[in-house]
């Protein structure tokens, strides 16, 4: 087994003061089927990270373990100024900050979901919700894992993850938490997962994304199963609040994935290094496909006015909105897995 780096954050225990509402419901009648299948899909779906991922595979982080093109400055004159050595140094950082940050954002969404199970008001919901605590705790060990014996170094949160993981703690609305978790943390993370299974050459990391994506397609659906309802009946001032919301978010995540820390680790001009990814063709595509669940799912909680429309056209991701929402992704893959045999008809 590969020695493990210990984490030397400048806090190890932070707490939060948090306003939370706890939801009791007596009524254990299950009458909202779709809920209600997810919770079996995920009592089925569950896995043992020890057991499912062979550890032993050997990573080299200084490798392509990621195509280089995904970094923001390839094919800059930045890069071609980098030597071997610097390019080797570059690929370890920068996949050690995505997945420090993915790390981060899974014990948030573990804190969060936490939360949901004590909030959110319908019984199918606090079931479904208990089996993605358990989830996000799995998620959390495995990227903990993989992080501290194969890259063995960290990246503390980044600060606009930690902001807005603070606001989704700190808000007593369960429907917030659903926002601003499931829809946009989720969302985003889904997205990016996709991109690192399809393309990694390491087959520990292809199995350990493969593996978690497969819970992520159920929790992302979970929000937007739970929200469409509650989004029905929000008067304009409530639905405005909640795009507002929602934008906050996604231009946070936006300035997230700017790397700054590693541009800055590696002596490098910071700015220079952004600037060079704005304008960079390859990496503002990389970029942006990230929102591709966000914005389907938004459109279908009847989140995307006019207004908001503008808004995401002006971030560059409004081209999404036609999209699949990742309910009916879900369905798509239920309906796969009974043609190839996996589930009986009726059994999901």
């Amino acid at each position: 087994m590969s020695v493990a780096i210990k984490f030397t954050p400048e806090r190890s225990i932070e707490e939060l003061r948090v306003a939370q509402s706890l939801s009791y419901n007596w009524d254990y009648e299950n009458t909202r089927t779709r809920l209600v299948r997810l919770y079996e899909n995920a009592k089925r779906d569950q896995w043992n990270g020890t057991d499912r991922l062979d550890w032993s595979v050997d990573v080299d982080p200084e490798s392509q373990l990621l195509p280089d093109v995904g970094i923001g400055i390839y094919g800059t004159p930045i890069w071609q100024r980098l030597t071997e050595k610097e390019k080797r140094k570059l690929r370890h950082e920068a996949i050690t900050w995505q997945l420090c940050q993915f790390l981060h954002g899974e014990q948030g969404a573990l804190l969060a979901t936490a939360q949901i199970v004590d909030a959110v008001p319908w019984f199918e919901g606090k079931q479904y919700g208990a089996t993605q605590v358990m989830d996000e705790a799995r998620h959390v060990e495995v990227y903990r894992r993989f992080v501290m014996e194969k890259l063995q170094h960290e990246y503390p949160v980044n600060p606009e993850l930690k902001k807005l993981l603070d606001q989704i703690l700190t808000d007593s609305r369960w429907d917030m938490k659903f926002l601003g978790m499931q829809i946009v943390v989720e969302g985003l993370a889904l997205a990016a997962f996709g991109t690192i299974r399809d393309t990694t050459t390491n087959p520990l990391l292809h199995d350990l994304t493969a593996a978690v994506m497969e819970d992520e397609s159920r929790h992302v659906a979970f929000g937007v199963l739970s929200l469409r309802e509650f989004c029905l009946d929000l008067s304009e001032k409530d639905r405005n609040e909640r795009e507002e919301f929602v934008y906050e978010a996604c231009v946070l995540m936006r300035d997230r994935i700017s790397n700054r820390e590693v541009w800055e680790t590696m002596g490098l001009d910071a700015d220079e290094c952004i600037a060079h990814a704005d304008r960079s063709e390859i990496a503002k595509q990389f970029r942006y496909r990230l929102f591709s669940k966000i914005v389907p799912n938004v459109k279908s909680l009847g989140l995307l006015s006019n207004r908001q429309r503008e808004r995401f056209a002006q971030l560059g991701i409004l081209e999404y909105e036609t999209n699949t929402t990742s309910d009916v992704d879900h369905d798509m893959e239920i309906e796969r897995r009974v043609r190839a045999g996996e589930i009986a008809l009726g059994g999901a």
